[in-house]
């Protein structure tokens, strides 16, 4: 039975949740249950806080585990990430105060807080940074108002909550993170039961971000249609009972559904639809 790990609370918790149920998994009801057991699919889930998940599955006790990028640098465990969700985006950044410094490389005899110690510590030292890293759980902004410390390190979304207090953003940022699909590092990359689990997942992914779309067309005008979509592999093309007419089907990216159907219609298509994908594999 193959063991996986899902955020029990947080930002992560209710995507992970849901794109599980999207492909095809059993999910827990009730938020207090930690363990839930889906014999269909031969898994069972471990609902834990999504810091202690990259523990887990690098000690080996659990397969997999879903958590975010930031949260498995920071951990320091022997995982590694995957496959990416593409949910729980954010960027991981400094700030300090106008004028404090321009650039990590004049951190220098300064302190940095921060809720992610292990992660700043690393990008210091691979900067050739000399600087103290205090651990703060939460709330971070005010450590240096509070004299705690000089710069801090966090997640930066608007920037708006560091403006409010009074702070920059400055430099580079340190990471890009999003959700993620971790292992152990130098588990078996050929175990069949995780590559099933990350074919459910890439197919809930492509059906994210696609949609079937179908046509008829004129035949004189079917090269230029299917270069308009031209679908994964080749769009299935059929012809209709209405001599000069064929029937195309193909997946475009959700995004451009609406440009291409008005393109279509000018090139003379009709009876253009759209349908949703709910699971695919490709």
């Amino acid at each position: 039975m193959l063991r996986i790990a899902v955020p029990n609370k947080g930002s992560l918790s209710e995507p992970a949740s849901a794109m599980l149920h999207e492909a095809g998994y059993r999910q827990r009801k009730d938020r207090r249950e930690l363990v839930l057991v889906d014999s269909e699919n031969d898994v069972e889930f471990f609902f834990l806080r999504p810091r202690d998940i990259a523990v887990y599955v690098g000690s080996g006790r659990l397969d997999i585990g879903i958590t975010g990028r930031d949260l498995l640098l920071d951990s320091g465990s022997r995982a590694e990430e995957i496959m990416q969700l593409g949910f729980a985006g954010s960027t991981f950044r400094y700030a300090t105060r106008p004028g404090t410094a321009k650039d990590v490389s004049e951190f220098g005899g300064m302190t940095v807080a921060t809720s992610f110690s292990g992660l700043v510590t690393k990008h210091l030292a691979d900067n050739g940074v000399d600087a103290a890293v205090v651990h703060l759980d939460g709330a971070v902004e005010t450590a240096i108002q509070l004299g705690v410390a000089e710069v801090i390190a966090d997640v930066v979304e608007t920037g708006t909550t560091l403006r409010n207090a009074g702070l920059e953003i400055i430099g580079e940022p340190i990471l890009e993170s999003e959700a993620v699909v971790i292992r152990r590092t130098g588990a078996p990359a050929d175990d069949p039961k995780v590559q099933q689990f990350l074919r459910r997942m890439q197919g809930v992914l492509v059906a994210r971000r696609y949609v079937m779309m179908d046509y008829d067309i004129r035949v004189e005008q079917v090269e230029r249609a299917v270069a308009l979509t031209p679908g994964l592999e080749s769009p299935t093309v059929s012809p209709l009972h209405h001599e000069g007419w064929v029937a195309v089907r193909s997946m475009v990216p959700t995004k451009d559904a609406q440009r291409i159907m008005d393109e279509l219609y000018d090139l003379g298509a009709r009876a253009i639809l759209t349908t949703g994908i709910h699971a695919c594999r490709l």
